[in-house]
């Protein structure tokens, strides 16, 4: 079954239609692919569009009206379409066929998923980085919206942005407080976690919101303890939307690179990230009112009044 021409939003594109975007991997990697999600919607204001991905992820998608439904990337049946000549299930096989444009940011180097969903779909497919490429200068966002030039989509918005916040929200709401990561090499030691939030206390009606969940075990409990009671609410493996809701209502973030950061960016609060050995140029959250401390592998160094003074210019009156 051939393909169909793919075409962009102009007089012969697409008015009416479906849209997948499959997209696997963490938090950080979702938020960062939601400008594709935003031009596809833009760009397509007739098109139905969906998301394949993982449940609590995908789930900000429909919370935030990126996408229209989403549907679970772990479903066992899927498995098929990832082996050579594999037998398709007959219910996905026929829910790949419901779409004009498949876009996908699956794995696929020898193309085996692309060519079973050829078999049963005549979608315009598009296959996007799996993951971008930390050797260019282009920031991972703006790489992923590369494969929307085929469909003549140009000069997106690459600025992940989630609805839920406004822009003079929460001026007496808490710091929120993300002291983890998806590594260890990341994370700034939590001592100096302790000495930050003991510092920051000081502040006449301070409050916090910790957030995490199983990588920081019992890191956010023993932090809390350490502040004076009442000054810190835990929030701990919650679902995503609901995150986003308590986020929405903090005045201010500090951070590690972890995908709750690119979660906060896109929300738009103010914050301080303290960014360790990733490129900072690649993964750094698109959101002007987020500030970097770059402290590559030497984080662990990296002083407690330091990172106070910094909090203190971001959110005066702190």
């Amino acid at each position: 079954m051939a393909p169909p021409e793919i075409r962009g939003p102009g007089p012969d594109g697409p008015r009416q239609g479906n849209i997948l975007v499959i997209r696997g991997g963490a938090l950080g990697d979702f938020i960062l692919t939601l400008p594709v999600l935003a031009a596809l919607r833009a760009s397509f204001p007739g098109n139905r569009i969906e998301v394949l991905g993982y449940p609590n992820v995908a789930a900000l998608a429909l919370a935030s009206g990126a996408a229209d439904t989403a549907r679970n990337i772990e479903a066992r049946p899927l498995a098929g379409f990832f082996a050579r000549g594999g037998d398709l299930d007959p219910e996905l096989a026929a829910y790949f066929g419901k779409f004009h444009i498949i876009l996908s940011y699956l794995f696929d180097p020898d193309l085996i998923f692309q060519t079973n969903v050829s078999r049963v779909s005549r979608a315009g497919f598009l296959q996007g980085p799996h993951r971008p490429d930390e050797a260019s200068d282009t920031h991972a966002s703006e790489q992923l919206l590369r494969p929307l030039e085929r469909l003549a989509v140009f000069d997106a918005d690459p600025v992940p942005r989630i609805r839920g916040r406004a822009a003079d929200a929460s001026r007496n709401g808490p710091l929120a407080v993300h002291p983890g990561s998806g590594s260890e090499r990341k994370n700034w030691p939590e001592s100096r976690w302790a000495a930050l939030l003991e510092s920051l206390a000081q502040t006449e009606g301070s409050r916090f919101l910790l957030v995490g969940g199983e990588a920081e075990g019992d890191r956010l409990d023993r932090l809390a303890a350490g502040l004076p009671r009442g000054a810190a609410e835990v929030l701990r493996s919650r679902p995503l939307p609901e995150v986003a809701s308590h986020l929405a209502a903090c005045r201010g973030f500090l951070g590690h690179d972890s995908g709750i950061t690119h979660l906060a960016a896109a929300l738009g609060l103010p914050g301080l990230i303290l960014w360790g050995p990733s490129r900072v140029r690649t993964w750094r959250p698109r959101c002007d009112r987020m500030e970097v401390l770059e402290a590559g592998d030497q984080l662990e160094r990296l002083a407690a009044g330091p990172v106070a003074a910094r909090i203190r210019a971001l959110l005066p009156g702190w």
